[in-house]
């Protein structure tokens, strides 16, 4: 398995500090490996394995992850047998019921550095923040980037690897082990079924589980495209099926809860306001699209588009949809007072798509950096906005 020293670099800071490290991200995106990752970090460290405390509250082989007392009992215990910091790790945490309030008694009671992890974003930040206050630091965990795919196939041609990341997506566990089509795609239903069931379904209580997952399956049908809650009622109505708005409102919530898909607001960039009821859906893995929908290779163009916006996210940015006038540039991405604009195409095929994708940005007037992202290999940059293979893009040091 690779180090992932990105995520390393911004957790290590914390490390053995007084402050909770909570890791967040949609289900199998390498969440507990990173866990392994940060132990052997630590042991590099010069910390002692005999330490470290972990255990999954997913798990069956231990009947005290069930209980919020138990599991106290067992951590008073190791710690009574130690003299020095514990190191506790608890994987999908918030399967414990009042897991918030163990949290809270470790760090009051013992000297111990704490790492969780969980697959739920909302319920996580939002009960740490009400429990800890600014006692701990949320880490977002995504599926491998294009880089870390090419870390992992390092024998393999580079556009060739990319050919391979448009349809598989980036859950690790597809690139550990030679699997062929069919069993990949199997992987990548079984894991959306696995969220789909327990991240949302049952943790919110829905009783039309038919109706959700039809929902589902327009939004990521639709990725890259204008949220539009008339079009949904419009397509449900086509399945002889309903929904009122404030049910799909609250479908959304749930899934970016669930980690599941991301929702990008949309701001006028010269106006510099946000505006509101045109935000655009994006997918955390657009492998799981594949896999359950299909058409990624007819659809390129939104795959393109969110496989830039994840690795906007995945960077750190905040990530906005642009609007020039009556134009639209796909991603404006910020970093404190820093920002790039970034429009994604498939290929400059004729004059008229090259003068509508630089046009737009030639419009914005400031110097931050400006970008046409596409799948051509000739450079067709013009008056200081760069033109990037889509590959030489995602595997860039630095945007800004």
């Amino acid at each position: 398995m690779i180090k992932r020293e990105e995520y390393l670099k911004k957790i290590r800071p914390f490390m053995s500090k007084e402050i909770v490290k909570v890791l967040t991200g949609i289900r199998r995106c390498g969440k507990s490996v990173m866990l392994e990752l940060i132990k052997e970090d630590l042991i590099s460290q010069g910390i002692k394995k005999e330490n470290f405390f972990s255990v999954n509250f997913e798990t069956g082989a231990v009947s005290y992850v069930k209980s919020l007392e138990e599991t106290y009992e067992v951590v008073k215990e190791f710690a009574a047998k130690r003299k020095e910091k514990i190191y506790l790790f608890f994987d999908e945490i918030q399967e414990l019921p009042h897991w918030e309030n163990l949290i809270n008694s470790i760090m009051i009671d013992f000297d111990a550095d704490i790492y969780i992890t969980g697959s739920n974003a909302k319920m996580l930040s939002g009960e740490l923040a009400t429990y800890l206050g600014g006692r701990y630091v949320e880490f977002k965990i995504y599926p491998f980037s294009f880089a870390e795919v090419l870390q992992m196939l390092p024998d393999k041609p580079e556009a060739e690897v990319f050919q391979t990341y448009l349809t598989k997506g980036g859950m690790p566990f597809l690139y550990q082990f030679p699997f062929d089509e069919m069993s990949s795609k199997q992987y990548l239903c079984d894991i959306y079924d696995s969220i789909v069931l327990k991240d949302v379904v049952q943790r919110n209580k829905i009783r039309d589980m038919e109706q959700f997952k039809r929902v589902l399956l327009y939004f990521i049908a639709e990725i890259g495209h204008t949220f539009s809650a008339d079009n949904i009622m419009k397509y449900m109505k086509s399945e002889k099926r309903t929904v009122s708005s404030e049910t799909l409102y609250n479908y959304i919530d749930y899934c970016k809860t669930a980690c599941l898909i991301h929702m990008a607001s949309r701001e006028d960039i010269i106006g510099k306001k946000l505006l509101k009821f045109q935000e655009k859906s994006y997918l955390t893995d657009h492998g799981i699209r594949e896999a359950i929908y299909g058409n990624n290779m007819r659809d390129i163009q939104q795959i393109l588009e969110n496989i830039v916006y994840m690795e906007l996210l995945r960077r750190g940015y905040d990530v906005y949809i642009g609007k020039v006038g009556q134009k639209e540039v796909d991603f404006v991405a910020r970093s404190g007072a820093d920002k790039c604009y970034v429009q994604v195409t498939y290929l400059l095929a004729n004059e008229e798509t090259v003068e509508r994708e630089f046009s737009v940005l030639e419009q914005i007037p400031d110097n931050y950096p400006k970008y046409v992202v596409s799948m051509d290999e000739i450079n067709r940059g013009r008056n200081g906005i760069k033109h990037m293979n889509i590959r030489k893009f995602l595997l860039m040091e630095h945007y800004m």
